[in-house]
């Protein structure tokens, strides 16, 4: 197996700085590699979905990094911080005491698991001290019911699964039973739990995957048609690559990793052939020029077929170079370090959403920019792409140095118009405190008029530094 391959320390440096200028410590000592956020969910069955925003970082009762999730309700002139529910390991109903250092939400999933038509949220935290050890990890369900999300169990991780438990987390539901899954990724492996599912916290059965490198990011699809879900794994950064491995069910089927690197997957119909396809953000420029990689990040496409997707599929690549995408390609931008697959403009095909975190603009460094990527039937991908950033007129703020703007992505719709949101965080700002923006439904695609920004006063997260709204993304990793 090839040696995993350490970060190259830039985020290091920047959070540290960061935490000695705050008095403070900003992020977990050790790599987050939570890489998912949670799309939207109706977890109160009032016909509208809920936004979530993690905070792992947000200090509980004193507990410094104890880590939150903040629930923003739906409703029919969207969300607000006014309409908030906040979730950590000392609210009642929630499995588990707040502690220093858990980060609580690092990962979050939406789907509804039991199938009672109200949508469930998974939570991690993956630093948790547990019986099986320091920084174990713990993943909870949280129940969603007509009073929202008030009940909780625990998705139990092997005895012997010692470090790191629920880094990333996927959730999807197709149908009933095992069409019904929870993937779950940490430092030795990941596992996929499939249904039933109830609520007091039985499941069909368990599916173990520890033989590949230490698992980057989980996503779950149906990449060959056949209604089986199917789970995509994304490797940490091996030495001889700019990004990890990717696997489709490596413990099913012979490990032999696909063409490509990358560090996150998520999945969808980008081309409407009713596969899923495979996306990988690869963002991190080439550690051997003309081997793997590219210059600025890229994203890899690998369209699913009857057959599935072979290990000598060759996936499309886009970057910032790819006709059609605004910008261009440049030393550690780091595009596809943030990644949601969903169909924005409503023509039956998923569009592909790209953070770049790292993207300077004008003067400012690390201020972080988001592009999407339209779906096409036929033709390359590129055609009519768009981004966003903080200098965009109409969405508040203003692009900083370190902002991290697009350190995650994710899309839902909140008002119940059939019109999805786009939502984007930025970790960095306001001294790592996190932000987090909801770019409105349009006619065509969602628009800058009338983005909401909520940071973590606005959710009533008072801490002056580290609580990271929105996640921590990749930002470690890369």
């Amino acid at each position: 197996m090839l040696k995993s391959r350490t970060s190259r320390g830039r985020w290091r440096a920047v959070a540290t700085v960061a935490a000695v200028l705050a008095g403070g410590s900003l992020l977990p000592a050790a790599p987050a590699f939570a890489v998912h956020g949670a799309v939207p969910g109706d977890f109160n069955g009032d016909g509208y979905r809920d936004a979530v925003l993690p905070a792992p970082g947000a200090n509980v009762a004193g507990k410094e990094g104890a880590g939150a999730v903040v629930v923003l309700y739906g409703s029919k002139s969207g969300i607000s911080a006014a309409h908030r529910k906040t979730i950590t390991q000392n609210t009642a109903g929630v499995p588990g005491t707040a502690e220093a250092g858990d980060g609580f939400g690092s990962a979050t999933a939406t789907a509804d698991l039991n199938r009672d038509g109200y949508a469930d949220l998974v939570v991690s935290a993956p630093y948790e001290d547990t019986p099986r050890g320091k920084d174990a990890g713990l993943v909870t369900v949280l129940w969603g019911g007509k009073s929202g999300l008030t009940t909780g169990t625990d998705l139990p991780a092997p005895s012997d699964y010692l470090e790191r438990y629920g880094t990333d987390l996927a959730a999807l539901s197709i149908g009933a039973g095992s069409r019904t899954q929870v993937a779950v990724a940490g430092s030795e492996g990941s596992l996929v739990f499939k249904g039933p599912f109830s609520r007091t916290g039985t499941f069909g059965s368990i599916a173990r995957e520890d033989n590949t490198a230490s698992p980057a990011s989980v996503a779950l699809g149906d990449f060959d048609g056949n209604a089986v879900l199917d789970v995509a794994v994304t490797t940490v950064g091996l030495s001889d690559l700019s990004g990890g491995e990717v696997y489709v069910d490596p413990a099913t089927t012979f490990r032999q990793p696909k063409r490509g690197n990358g560090f996150i997957a998520a999945s969808g119909d980008v081309n409407g052939d009713g596969y899923a396809d495979l996306v990988v953000g690869d963002p991190l420029d080439p550690y051997v020029a003309g081997v793997d990689g590219a210059l600025g990040g890229r994203v890899l496409v690998y369209y699913g077929t009857a057959k599935g997707i072979a290990a000598s599929t060759e996936p499309v690549q886009v970057t910032q170079d790819t006709a059609g995408v605004p910008g261009a390609s440049e030393k550690e931008d780091e595009f596809g370090g943030a990644l949601a697959v969903a169909d924005l403009n409503r023509d039956g095909l998923a569009d592909i959403v790209v953070g770049a975190p790292s993207e300077s603009l004008a003067s400012k460094s690390r201020a972080g920019n988001v592009t999407v990527i339209p779906g096409r039937r036929t033709g390359a991908l590129g055609s009519g792409s768009y981004s966003f950033s903080q200098d965009t007129a109409g969405v508040p703020g203003a692009s900083e140095t370190d902002d991290f703007f697009g350190t995650t992505v994710s899309v839902g719709d909140v008002n119940n118009d059939g019109k999805p949101e786009l939502f984007v965080s930025a970790a960095g700002e306001n001294n790592f405190t996190g932000a987090v923006w909801a770019f409105p439904g349009g006619t065509s695609h969602p628009t800058a008029t009338g983005t909401k920004l909520f940071t973590g006063p606005t959710v009533g997260l008072t801490q002056q530094s580290g609580t990271a709204l929105g996640g921590y993304g990749l930002l470690w990793l890369i």
